[in-house]
């Protein structure tokens, strides 16, 4: 039996991880983690047997502990820290959005333990320092992105130095084959064409900010040069991601856009389990279709691949006014392309500069929020 602590239970990952769970005998959930929803946490313990959760909002860890007296609740950030170190898991599975993340992954490799990584951020700011850490104490990270994960099932089988590139595939978003995007409502942004997820993380599906970030992970986890991963616009999703090899060949993993599959074969790694989910069928589907992404229109993902390029603290910076523009977008502040606007001058402000220590992507996103706050306010329409 394989104990798996969730860290943003009732998120879109953590609901669909517990459903893998409840279908595996081999599985079993021992802690909770979660912002403020302390209801749903609390109906989630109940129902998979959990007897420890953690809420990040202090009020809502009184209300779960006011209303639920069957284990242990604990509060705030150094909660969901602690929650590591009480149910002594086998594997994290970290689905906490945002930077709010990478505390929580150093934590688990720390102590030796193997992260299912669904957090992006924790390799978009703390990449080099975090593969650095796992590999001194030995822990494994296991992609749960549908990309990275098709990458790992991909390259697992190849002999080093026989990989020649890596293209990650992209839908386009709501707003493929745009060129204006000046007048763009929340509610379209929010319309993504393949995927249901949380407001920030389909905004920079919107922006293709997120394929930008899955460069930067690619290029932590796998070790590959960034001019050798290549971003293609695939609409219809079934190709995840794509391995080029020195001999001319090119793997391909394909599926049904469906999270529990990737979600199932980090929680297993190395052992693969069955899922129910419909079957491929490429006749019925007729066709797949790829394009150029256009960074031009989306200049998102242009400024994601310059910062990762520069190294250093960029893609902290990049992380960090991202958070901020997307929520002011969602807030109705600015406008769509506001989000790009406010990132660029972020950036352009706070030149990259080298890392040596965790507490350096900390001050560097605090500084970043700041000037990317003084920057939405300043788009924002009197």
């Amino acid at each position: 039996m394989r104990k798996v602590l969730i860290l943003g239970s009732t998120g879109s990952i953590g609901t669909q991880a517990l459903e893998v769970i409840e279908g595996s005998p081999e599985l079993q959930a021992v802690g909770l983690a979660a912002g403020r929803n302390w209801e749903t946490t609390v109906a989630q313990a109940r129902e998979h047997g959990v007897r420890a959760i953690a809420l990040v909002d202090s009020d809502a860890a009184a209300r779960a502990g006011a209303n639920w007296g069957d284990g242990t609740v604990l509060a705030g950030e150094e909660g969901v820290r602690e929650l590591i170190a009480a149910t002594e898991p086998d594997l994290v599975l970290n689905g906490i959005v945002g930077a709010a993340g990478l505390g929580s992954t150093v934590v688990a490799l720390s102590a030796g333990i193997d992260v299912a990584l669904a957090n992006k951020e924790s390799l978009v700011l703390g990449g080099e320092l975090v593969m650095a850490l796992a590999e001194a104490t030995g822990a494994r990270l296991l992609p749960v992105d549908s990309e990275h994960s098709a990458l790992h099932q991909l390259i697992g089988a190849e002999a080093p130095g026989t990989v020649d590139r890596l293209q990650i595939t992209a839908s386009g978003g709501p707003f493929r084959g745009r060129d204006d995007l000046s007048h763009v409502s929340v509610a379209e942004a929010l319309d993504h064409p393949t995927w249901k997820m949380g407001g920030r993380i389909t905004i920079d599906c919107a922006t293709l900010m997120n394929k930008g970030f899955e460069v930067i992970e690619a290029h932590h986890l796998f070790c590959v040069p960034y001019e050798r991963i290549d971003v293609v616009v695939h609409p219809q999703s079934l190709i995840h991601s794509m391995v080029h090899l020195v001999d001319g060949s090119t793997l391909a993993h394909l599926g049904y856009p469906d999270m529990r599959v990737p979600i199932s074969y980090a929680l297993h790694f190395p052992e693969r389990m069955p899922v129910d989910v419909p079957r491929l069928d490429l006749a019925a589907v007729g066709a797949l279709t790829f394009e150029d992404p256009d960074p031009d229109t989306f200049a998102c993902l242009r400024l994601a691949l310059e910062a990762g390029e520069a190294g250093g603290t960029a893609p902290t910076v990049l992380n960090a006014a991202d958070e901020v523009a997307v929520a002011a977008f969602l807030d109705g502040r600015i406008p769509f392309t506001g989000i790009a606007a406010v990132i660029e001058r972020i950036l352009a402000a706070m030149p990259a500069r080298p890392v040596t220590h965790f507490d350096d992507l900390f001050a560097t996103d605090a500084e970043a929020r700041e000037r990317a706050a003084a920057a939405a306010r300043e788009l924002t329409p009197a």
